[in-house]
């Protein structure tokens, strides 16, 4: 595909059913290699390799229900007790994230409540804190590690 601002890794790559395919690790198939899909990858390894989150605690895809309506989390990240701890939007490296990708994830935040939003193109990753008890957000300059959160 095309290199990214992360760290690279083993991408288990095979061709079937007429496209490329990448091995989602937390998903544990093989899914489309989208460039999405290539962030996406790239993103959980990043977490899980430097970051140390347990992808026992990581899950894609995540179906939610936003105002009478299906939608997808991208990534979330859970604590021990099952509670939603953080929410990961992922956009392909040739869109750029704007206030509309940032009301996306808010909007899942309506309804997850979490302390942490992550908007990653593969090649510029924005975070951010929720403090619920001051009803502020603080924009981070880096991912925390998971022994931070």
């Amino acid at each position: 595909m095309f290199a990214l601002n992360l760290p690279s890794f083993e991408a288990n790559i095979v061709h079937a059913d007429n496209q490329n395919q990448i091995f989602d690790i937390l998903r544990r198939r093989y899914v489309a290699l989208t460039p999405e899909e290539w962030v996406r990858q790239h993103f959980i390894h990043y977490l899980i390799e430097q970051k140390h989150y347990p992808a026992s605690l990581l899950s894609n895809e995540v179906t939610i229900c936003l105002n009478g309506m299906t939608r997808r989390c991208d990534s979330i990240l859970y604590n021990n007790a099952g509670k939603p701890q953080m929410i990961i939007e992922y956009k392909s490296p040739s869109v750029r994230i704007t206030q509309k990708v940032f009301s996306q994830i808010l909007a899942y935040n309506n309804v997850l409540k979490v302390g942490y939003i992550i908007v990653s193109n593969g090649m510029q990753h924005y975070c951010c804190h929720i403090d619920y008890s001051t009803l502020k957000a603080t924009y981070l300059q880096n991912i925390p590690d998971y022994n931070t959160l």
